[in-house]
């Protein structure tokens, strides 16, 4: 996969995990390639898999191995089951976690953009991304006064995609980055097969079309915003 990525022109990958048991195989797999960076978390899907002491091994975890980014975390409130109060614990801790480390936040958003803001609000972070955004240009602007950045993957390249290509078109160029969710959100072209890195360059091509910018020069802004965002000094 990462071969298929690299030869795609794909070099650098920010890589989340998910739960407490991923995240040493995710460090040690970054561990092996320098344009590989980990981002661990306790995401809200897996909400009922989390344990007591994860929030404290996560603190640890960062101690010893500091990560690029804590994520995925956040709300999710597209899926019913999931225990609201629960999730904005969850969320509320890490948050806690993220700006004692200073360290920036992948957020995970469904159904859920003004108890995210809020809880933003309470925390001293240094900014983030918001995964596979899909809320308002309004909420759009609060994000962005708390440095963060906008995501926008394979779902980009879907035609009937309206309010996802009036993000991309309106939303500053300086705050977008470009992202696959692989294995998942895989683009049209790939409707229903899993997800690759390697698939980046048709949002590159979308979102270049959206703007009237050069996919080049798209390719280059959107790769400088993630280094800028998530604190990695540039390498391009």
């Amino acid at each position: 996969m990462l071969a298929q990525a690299r030869q795609a022109g794909i070099e650098h990958l920010l890589i989340p995990a998910i739960q407490r048991s991923g995240w040493q195989n995710l460090w040690n797999l970054c561990l092996t390639d320098d344009q590989l960076y980990p981002a661990i978390g306790l995401h809200p899907v897996m909400l009922e898999q989390h344990v007591q002491g994860d929030l404290k091994a996560l603190e640890t975890f960062i101690q010893l191995q500091p990560p690029v980014a804590i994520g995925e975390i956040g709300l999710d409130y597209a899926i019913k089951t999931l225990d609201k109060k629960k999730q904005e614990a969850l969320l509320d801790a890490q948050l806690d976690i993220a700006a004692r480390h200073q360290l920036p936040v992948i957020l995970h958003i469904r159904k859920a953009h003004e108890p995210v803001l809020r809880l933003l609000k309470s925390h001293q972070l240094c900014g983030g991304i918001c995964h596979a955004f899909n809320g308002s240009e309004q909420q759009a602007g609060r994000y962005i006064e708390m440095g963060f950045g906008f995501g926008f993957g394979g779902m980009l390249t879907y035609p009937n995609a309206r309010h996802l290509h009036a993000l991309a078109r309106h939303l500053p160029l300086e705050t977008i980055v470009l992202e696959t969710d692989a294995p998942d959100m895989s683009g049209i072209h790939h409707r229903y097969q899993r997800n690759s890195p390697a698939y980046l360059p048709e949002v590159v091509q979308m979102l270049g079309e959206l703007r009237g910018i050069a996919p080049d020069q798209i390719a280059e802004t959107t790769t400088r915003n993630a280094f800028r965002i998530l604190g990695i000094e540039s390498q391009i």
